[in-house]
């Protein structure tokens, strides 16, 4: 009788051609008691099976795409949903921030944690693991009736949406070489395309729809995530690499803790407590304490969450402080653009996502088209060079706009932001695995996406306190204090009509200031990039 071990590794292996790497392993039943030397001499190598045909890798790719749909949807489809959301609960701008914030929390604090179990376990398991976590989040976020209610159920909708980001990029290294996954780009980047334009379109009809209202926004995703749960079960199949299962759970808890209690400190230091409070001062001791464990811990453990000797390539370490600048573009830019165009321009969740349109096709066509000459030729660094440019760029242009500046100019600053992130995203994950081996694979690629989401987790939360502040302090200008406390209300219909010009001109200009400081961030992400030395693909998983 075979082994349930056994059992787990064929329902693993691909069919009959897929798994470019794998080797098929010999019948158990062949190994055991024979009586008679073979007849024939057996080889000493089983013949390598063929690589996957383009059809073969497509079909595997149905269930992940889908997958990647649903986590771009669940932050896209809220973006301009969000000041309804808030003004009908009651929220005021610190909590619009922390809604935001709690998912980034979740699934940046877990991201290492689901890489490093994909170099252990079933990482067909494991995506649809995270797919159900995260379709349940939805579901209760759909049901919230409170603003605390729906943070904290949005950090358990973050849990299963640090798994999907985490072990979509793993599952396709495992099934495509570097040298080849350019020309996959295309589908990413429509899928991508398509979630980011339908998101916000589709969350504004919604919101704008009496007979739905905003609980749809979550609750129109889970049918999403069922599809992509089932369709994954039918068609994925990786060849799983047998190793001694040994979960570092010390290290996983002190980088989980450390990274909440330094995410925290930065969202409320400065706006709940003062920077120098004993509050703020116990806060970043402890989150420095647990990271300083971490460390040690994870130098001293055999199979640790984070490998420290992955730092040991320049490629890796430069790839991941390059990532934390452009997570703060990526998320603080899609999130405080939807609310100025709401909020600093009056306009309605369907228009304002219309109109961040050039910065999703100037993403799409350049996440696209890099990926197919990068395919083609084989070589990367140029794209990376200049999308961060055009990053750094985009973003000190959109620091010059006011409540009054053109919209079209507006629109074209954005599409330089998303050339530069289209540029940038996925060829630094590249860049990072054709530098790995197969046995840390899935933790290299999760350390990288754990930095631009920890980038993008704690941007956010600056930012949102800074504009915050600074709405609070115009408008505190031009009515003398009398009415600063409405300042914090995001349900401006509420207000009178002097009140409202006064807000929508206040978040107009203060918005500014927010891409100012992404701006000056993203320059790491330059200089970081400038330094990464071009290692030609390989051509094999």
């Amino acid at each position: 009788m075979r082994s349930r071990s056994a059992l787990h590794g064929e329902n693993e292996t691909s069919r009959s051609g897929v798994g470019s790497a794998a080797r098929p392993e010999a019948d158990p039943a062949a190994l055991t008691d024979s009586a008679t030397p073979p007849v024939s001499p057996v080889p000493a190598e089983p013949p390598a099976p063929s690589p996957m045909t383009h059809r073969q890798i497509l079909e595997a790719l149905s269930g992940l795409l889908l997958a990647l749909l649903v986590a771009i949807l669940s932050s896209t489809i809220v973006a301009n949903a969000l000041p309804t959301i808030l003004a009908e609960l009651g929220g005021t701008q610190s909590q619009y921030t922390w809604v935001v914030t709690s998912t980034l929390l979740a699934a940046t604090a877990t991201t290492p944690v689901w890489g490093k179990l994909a170099d252990l376990f079933s990482k067909k398991v494991l995506f649809q693991a995270s797919i159900s976590l995260f379709a349940l989040g939805s579901v209760l976020c759909g049901l919230a009736t409170s603003v605390p209610m729906l943070i904290g159920f949005r950090a358990v909708q973050g849990l299963g949406l640090g798994g999907v980001q985490a072990l979509a990029a793993v599952v396709i290294a495992a099934m495509v070489s570097p040298r080849e996954r350019g020309r996959y780009a295309g589908y990413m980047g429509a899928v991508f395309a398509v979630g980011t334009v339908s998101g916000p379109l589709v969350g504004g009809l919604i919101v704008d729809t009496p007979w739905l209202g905003w609980r749809w926004c979550f609750f129109v995703v889970v049918p999403v995530a069922v599809a992509a749960f089932i369709v994954l079960g039918r068609t994925l199949r990786l060849p799983l690499i047998k190793r001694k299962a040994k979960i570092d759970w010390v290290g996983a808890t002190l980088i989980v803790g450390g990274v909440c209690l330094l995410l925290v400190w930065v969202s409320f230091a400065g706006n709940t407590f003062p920077w120098g409070s004993t509050t703020s001062l116990v806060l970043l001791g402890a989150a420095l304490l647990c990271l300083g464990l971490a460390v040690f811990v994870e130098g001293r453990v055999s199979e640790p969450v984070v490998p420290l000797r992955l730092f040991r390539d320049r490629t890796f370490t430069l790839a991941t402080v390059a990532g934390i600048g452009l997570g703060i573009a990526m998320f603080g830019g899609s999130l405080f653009i939807g609310q100025y165009f709401q909020l600093g321009r009056g306009y309605s969740p369907t228009d304002a996502g219309l109109l961040t349109l050039p910065l999703v096709l100037a993403l799409f066509v350049t996440s696209t088209g890099s990926g197919w000459l990068i395919s083609r030729y084989g070589r990367w660094k140029a794209y990376l060079s200049v999308g961060s440019v055009s990053l750094v760029l985009g973003l000190a242009l959109l620091a010059t706009i006011d409540h009054a500046t053109d919209v079209w100019l507006v629109g074209c600053y954005l599409a330089l932001v998303g050339a530069g992130v289209g540029l940038s995203m996925q060829n630094l994950v590249l860049a990072v695995q054709n530098n790995t081996s197969a046995r840390d694979l899935g933790a290299a690629t999760a350390t990288v996406t754990f930095f631009r989401s920890l980038g993008g987790a704690a941007g956010v939360s600056v930012l949102g306190a800074v504009l915050s502040a600074s709405v609070a302090n115009r408008v505190a200008a031009e009515t003398g204090g009398a009415a600063e406390a409405a300042s914090g209300s995001l349900d401006l219909a509420a207000l009178p009509s002097e009140m409202q010009t006064i807000l929508h001109t206040a978040y107009g200009d203060a918005t500014a200031l927010v891409f100012g400081i992404s701006a000056v961030a993203s320059i790491v992400t330059l200089v970081a990039v400038m330094f990464i030395r071009e290692v030609p693909l390989r051509t094999t998983v």
